[in-house]
């Protein structure tokens, strides 16, 4: 049994969600997210004590692939409800010499010591903020959040011998020696 499949969704004051069969829609005072839900999983919305709740139910708890789907499928319309109240952000800063980064409309210029600049441009409903070396990727949808920070990492990942390149906040970049500590 999930546990977390098990658990009820509260939504709070300003965010109505509809269900339509497989479709779940949820609109909320940062926008609307929509989400079809697996074959098996049935999505119901009831009023409860604190008021109307989301409760997520599987066909056949027998099979190990619903089993591992209901809590899949609660977690991602719990993020959909948090999305469109508080919304999601990743922070990504940018280490080396010479890299520079700055915001022209909808889309970065990065500056990543290549011999090009690169052109990053934003999809719907994304926004980036710049402050000296670091990019705060913002949107209400916490797949596409996570999905387009990766993106703007893969342009330049840290490297582990000076530590630069694009990199988490909150990652750790575990050092190496290099030559000169390797021969002493």
């Amino acid at each position: 049994m999930s546990r977390i499949g098990k658990q009820l969704i509260v939504l709070p004051s300003g965010v109505e969600a509809s269900v339509e069969g497989k479709h779940v829609t949820v609109k909320g005072p940062k926008g609307q997210l929509e989400l079809d839900v697996h074959k098996n999983a049935t999505v119901s919305i009831a009023d409860g004590e604190a008021g109307k709740e989301i409760a997520v139910a599987m066909t056949d708890l027998e099979s190990k692939l619903n089993r591992s789907l209901w809590g899949t499928m609660r977690s991602n319309i719990a993020n959909m409800v948090k999305g469109v109240t508080e919304g999601f952000s990743k922070q990504l800063e940018v280490n080396g010499v010479g890299y520079k980064v700055a915001l022209q409309g909808n889309s970065l210029n990065l500056h990543l010591g290549y011999s090009h600049e690169i052109d990053f441009a934003l999809p719907d409903g994304i926004t980036a903020e710049v402050e000296k070396n670091v990019i705060t990727v913002k949107g209400i949808d916490k797949q596409l959040v996570g999905h387009i920070s990766a993106e703007i990492r893969k342009l330049r990942k840290p490297e582990p011998y000076k530590g630069k390149g694009i990199k988490y906040m909150d990652e750790v970049i575990r050092r190496k020696a290099g030559k000169a500590a390797k021969s002493a």
